[in-house]
């Protein structure tokens, strides 16, 4: 089986994950599962300029376009993702039906010399390139300086070392993954920033016509996290078709309650609307649905007109 990947150290170990616990489903060793490293838009340093907001040249396709058309080509069998990564609707012939268990949904405040935002002096440098992060950092510290600050993990952390910035952010599964005991991280509380949708969550890939791989990759699926991101991405997806905003959002299970939180902001960090709706788990893409249409319906068509400088 043919497993492809991003080639950044955070996608491989979660490719390394996916392996394993096939290998094990199945007693296989694992020289019966081959990792295949795509090259995606998103990884090319000479296309992507590093000053340039992600959101101006494409946002989540740059991570997946490549690896989706290899597997629509048959190039690989199963494409490994981090699902905050992944756009709401797949290409025809894909259906993305798999999750590992969840890793920590919180954000991670990183710095060498603060502990928490509250530390930060006043206009403080921020660097992030989370349209999120941005607009909830504002809203809570107007006189924050946020800047553009791109890279995998290793590449963020020595932009900080070389002091381009105070502080940034990472998730905490992405550090938890790598191993990364040694990071100046302090997780965030998710009632003072809400995580990205699907944050902390590894998403499996398919061809939707491919029977055998289904099989195998059932005895994996992690239905809790299925069912908490069918909740979440429903609501990313009623709000994409309206709008391109800073959004967040959480779906937490109690027995069989359901319970998602969600956010929208100026991305100027202005104005934060909030809610949560609870019901049964087996109505959580509905209550996405409905959660998104209560926010859109208190915001206005006038929250969403805005423009932020890419400076």
């Amino acid at each position: 089986m043919k497993i492809g990947t991003r080639g950044s150290p955070l996608a491989m170990a979660q490719a390394y994950e996916t392996r394993a616990r096939l290998a094990a489903a199945f007693d296989l060793p694992l020289e019966a599962f081959e990792i295949i490293v795509i090259k995606v838009m998103g990884d090319d340093r000479s296309m992507v300029a590093a000053d340039r907001p992600l959101k101006e040249i494409g946002n989540k396709g740059l991570f997946t376009r490549e690896i989706e058309e290899d597997l629509l080509a048959g190039k690989i069998d199963i494409a490994v993702h981090s699902m905050k990564d992944m756009p709401t609707v797949q290409p025809d012939g894909l259906i993305l039906d798999t999750y590992l268990p969840r890793e920590d949904v919180r954000d991670a405040f990183v710095s060498p010399s603060a502990s928490q935002i509250a530390d930060l002096a006043e206009g403080a440098i921020v660097g992030t390139s989370s349209l999120r992060r941005r607009a909830q950092l504002l809203n809570k510290r107007g006189d924050l300086n946020v800047v553009e600050f791109r890279g995998n993990v290793q590449t963020r952390l020595k932009k900080l070392q070389d002091g381009v910035a105070a502080c940034t952010f990472l998730a905490c599964a992405g550090l938890n993954r790598l191993d990364m005991k040694y990071v100046p991280a302090t997780p965030v509380a998710t009632t003072d920033m809400l995580p990205a949708i699907a944050q902390g969550a590894i998403g499996i890939e398919r061809r939707t016509n491919d029977t055998n791989t289904a099989g195998m990759l059932a005895a994996i699926h992690d239905g809790a996290t299925g069912q908490r991101l069918a909740a979440e991405r429903q609501f990313l997806l009623t709000l994409d078709g309206s709008c391109e905003t800073p959004i967040a959002g959480l779906a937490t299970l109690d027995g069989t309650t359901l319970t998602l939180t969600g956010e929208v902001l100026r991305p100027d960090g202005s104005e934060a609307l909030s809610d949560s709706i609870s019901g049964p788990i087996t109505d959580g893409s509905a209550m996405g649905t409905e959660l998104a249409k209560t926010l859109l319906n208190r915001a206005g068509p006038a929250f969403f007109d805005w423009h932020v400088s890419s400076d």
